[in-house]
């Protein structure tokens, strides 16, 4: 009689690869390790999931993904809005503070 299979399951590991500073994890490892995947995109950025060895998809930190987004329409630069609000005939220069002198 033949020994029995080794019916262990493989625990998921770290991603299977770093390329680039790219972290890549196959789709079980990630499917098993959804939460890790999740605080790793936060915390050091993209990860990016394979299925097959190729690349299937990316998880970012919501920061990241807002600054993908396009702009809102009748967004503007805050200095084009500034510029906007007619301010030109303001004084806003400095004069240079050497300090004050003290005696020694």
């Amino acid at each position: 009689m033949p020994p029995p299979l080794a019916t262990a399951k493989k625990r998921p590991g770290k991603p299977s690869q770093s390329v680039a500073g790219r972290e890549r994890w196959k789709l079980e490892d990630a499917k098993a390790r959804l939460s890790e995947v999740v605080r790793l995109a936060a915390s050091s950025g993209p990860q990016w999931v394979t299925i097959r060895g190729k690349e299937a998809a990316v998880v970012i930190a919501p920061e990241e993904y807002r600054q993908l987004l396009p702009k809102p329409k009748g967004h503007q630069p805050l200095v084009r809005f500034l510029q906007g609000l007619g301010l030109d005939h303001l004084d806003i220069e400095r004069e240079d503070d050497t300090g004050r002198e003290l005696a020694l």
